[in-house]
Parts: structure tokens; C-alpha cells; sequence
């Protein structure tokens, strides 16, 4: 029997030493990222460890992503996480594209 993580996707709820395995990631950085993530605020069980749900357990594949491969750093991802990231470069375009036109008109008059 294979531990691979779409085989282990029928669970409600991975604890950390899960979640760390199948992220790579060591148990000190994922309670780490709660504190710098609000989407990642996994429950407590009765004995007081953290259960993560399906969800946050692709919360975290998420950031890794952003912060290991795309190079964000952890405010861009948040920011990025929060839907901001994408709305701000937008913002930067519309910008940019408004006064690169003023000088058009300008040049124009």
C-alpha cells in the first residue's frame, strides 16, 4: 500500500506529523504559517494536536508553492492567498496604462 497524498485524501482530518510528511515541510514551519496565514487555522482534538482538515492540508501545498517555487515572500503571499496580490498588479497596469495616455494627450495638444 502506496502513502501518496491522493490516497490519503479520503481522510477528514491529517495531523501535523501527516501534514508535514506529506508536504515536506517540518511541523515547526506549518505552526509557523498559522500564525502568518488566517486560512490556516486547523482545529484541536481532544488531546489538544492540531487536525487539519482537506482543505487546509491544500492551504499549505498552496503557500509552499508560492513561497518555495514562485519565490513570493510570505506578505506577497498573503497578500496573493487574500486574492490582493492579483487586484494590486492590476491596479499597477491601470495605472501605468492612465498615465502613459496623459502623456499621449499631451504630445497630441
Amino acid at each position: 500500500m502506496s502513502s501518496n497524498p491522493q490516497q490519503k485524501s479520503n481522510k477528514l482530518f491529517y495531523r501535523i506529523g501527516e501534514v508535514s510528511r506529506l508536504s515536506g515541510l517540518e511541523p515547526y514551519v506549518l505552526r509557523y504559517w498559522e500564525s502568518e496565514f488566517p486560512q490556516l487555522k486547523p482545529n484541536k482534538g481532544k488531546s489538544g494536536q492540531r487536525l487539519y482538515s482537506k482543505k487546509e492540508l491544500d492551504t499549505v501545498l498552496q503557500i509552499k508553492q508560492l513561497l518555495y517555487k514562485e519565490g513570493y515572500t510570505i506578505a506577497g503571499a498573503r497578500k496573493k492567498m487574500n486574492g490582493k496580490g492579483d487586484r494590486d498588479v492590476l491596479e499597477s497596469v491601470i495605472e501605468t496604462a492612465k498615465k502613459d495616455l496623459r502623456e499621449l494627450l499631451e504630445i497630441l495638444k
